[in-house]
């Protein structure tokens, strides 16, 4: 079973549009979370530990905003 990258994000949130932009540009498919959506997506947020958006989870990695650890997920997720 290949892993999914998911991006929990929130309308008008300029890093969540920068995260799903490089995951994009990486040809990394992901799924969108938008917790305005979902409040079930703003409780598994804070079951990674995180308040906010964007969180982005591959695996067993979740990392919170547009940060260098994204790049971590990038390059996880390129190799599987």
């Amino acid at each position: 079973m290949q892993k999914q990258v998911i991006v929990y994000s929130t309308n008008d949130c300029i890093e969540c549009t920068l995260v799903k932009q490089v995951l994009t540009q990486a040809e990394i498919p992901f799924e969108e979370r938008n917790i305005a959506d979902n409040s079930q997506f703003q409780v598994e947020v804070e079951q990674y530990g995180f308040l906010g958006v964007p969180v982005t989870v591959y695996a067993d990695k979740a990392v919170k905003g547009f940060t260098n650890e994204l790049k971590e997920i990038i390059e996880l997720a390129q190799q599987s």
